[in-house]
């Protein structure tokens, strides 16, 4: 019972002399209701005997007895009305006791992620001091190694200086011009040659550069690769279901029954000719396409040596020539030539992979303007495109390239994605 209808309900049993809920409730002949001792109480006091609600005056008192069934009404009401509180109180106490429980579900959380925080700042912190201090030491070694030859430099010309001194002094003490002459010298040939400090500093940097990377190897490389796990981890869990819509293939395309693949193929097929189509690039577009929140899809590349994948706007242009870029309405990444990766822009810009994707993860955050390509099994992120502003629906693009005479014939195929396993 809401509480307003709870309110008219009391109301009915309310006595309009004491305005309190009935006590021994009775009926006047006029067939108004009062508390007995209320009523009684006020014909005592009044000379007339009259009603004081409809003011109906009776020329003898009433003898009123307590109306058992107004009564019984009255009773229920109050055990309904006491019912209804103490549930009410005890769904407050319940919902304030939710709360204190979320309270406590979220400090406890903060306190998790603080130590998560405070082991990730010890453990960058221990990172970046042996790397500061490998380059501490190769600095020392390099300034050590600088002054040891100028050390010897400054000793060796010091000794041609004594050498020399030595034998002025000696010349001056001769008095005879053939003597002198006998002691004439090829001066050109004494002198000091300055030291060369380039070599070793490029040696230095050499020896610099080999100990970061292999420090960058064993303790960066495999934190960044469990960030991207735990990036990509929760970037799975956007998943959507995924299909090729044939109504947007190029004449060229062939996809599988289920529309889960597609390839290039080498016979134009006649298919109705729409402006959903495209008719130069060999693309295709997937369905259903999205105007809000995050979605994610994964497609196996393996065994190709061209292909394209993103995700393109729903105004993208599908006829004639068409660069595909974020400014055109669609952003993607390309593998084009066997081995040379590129992110859709205009110019192309390349992108420079430590491995070969087998299976590529496209990412969209819609409010957010991000689109983000991964190498799943790397894991890796190929390219991202951030801050784009999104105002039309987007759909997956798939784009198999030419089928190259057969050498770039393999399928491009949707995968369902389970972020516990790594292969389609």
């Amino acid at each position: 019972m809401s509480a307003s209808s709870s309110r008219r309900s009391d109301d009915q049993f309310l006595c309009s002399i004491c305005l309190d809920v009935f006590t021994d409730p009775v009926t006047t002949p006029c067939g108004h209701n009062f508390c007995k001792t209320c009523i009684s109480q006020h014909w005592d006091c009044d000379t007339s005997c009259q009603c004081p609600v409809c003011r109906k005056v009776f020329q003898m008192r009433p003898e009123l007895e307590v109306n058992t069934l107004l009564r019984e009404m009255v009773h229920q009401c109050r055990v309904e009305t006491s019912s209804s509180s103490e549930e009410q109180a005890d769904d407050i106490q319940q919902m304030i006791q939710n709360r204190r429980l979320k309270i406590q579900e979220i400090k406890e959380s903060v306190e998790i992620s603080k130590d998560a925080a405070d082991r990730e700042k010890a453990e960058g912190v221990q990172v970046f001091t042996d790397l500061l201090e490998s380059v501490q030491r190769s600095l020392n070694e390099l300034i050590d190694e600088i002054e040891e030859k100028q050390k010897t430099t400054e000793e060796q010309a010091e000794d041609l200086v004594n050498d020399l001194e030595q034998e002025i002094s000696e010349l001056m003490n001769r008095s005879s011009e053939e003597n002198q002459l006998s002691w004439s010298k090829d001066l050109t040939a004494v002198r000091v040659l300055p030291s060369s400090y380039e070599e070793t500093v490029v040696t230095v940097l050499d020896q610099l550069q080999e100990k970061l990377e292999g420090k960058i190897r064993t303790q960066l490389a495999p934190k960044k690769k469990n960030l991207l796990q735990a990036e990509l981890k929760a970037m799975q869990q956007f998943a959507v279901d995924v299909t090729l819509d044939p109504d947007t293939a190029h004449p060229y395309l062939v996809l599988s029954d289920d529309e889960k693949q597609v390839y290039c193929g080498d016979v134009w097929r006649n298919l109705p000719d729409g402006p959903e189509r495209f008719s130069n690039c060999y693309g295709v577009l997937g369905k259903p396409s999205f105007s809000s929140g995050r979605f994610y899809f994964e497609v196996q590349v393996e065994g190709k040596t061209e292909w394209g994948l993103g995700v393109a706007r729903s105004s993208i242009g599908r006829m004639g020539e068409v660069t595909m870029s974020p400014e055109n309405g669609c952003w993607s990444a390309w593998l084009i030539n066997g081995t040379h990766y590129v992110g859709g822009t205009d110019p192309p810009e390349d992108l420079y992979l430590q491995s070969v994707p087998e299976k590529v993860g496209v990412f969209v955050d819609y409010e957010e303007g991000l689109v983000a390509i991964y190498d799943v099994e790397a894991p890796a992120r190929i390219c991202s495109f951030n801050n784009s502003c999104f105002s039309e629906e987007l759909y997956p693009f798939f784009c198999p390239c030419d089928s190259h005479g057969g050498e770039n014939s393999a399928p491009l195929i949707v995968c369902p994605v389970d972020p516990s396993e790594s292969v389609c």
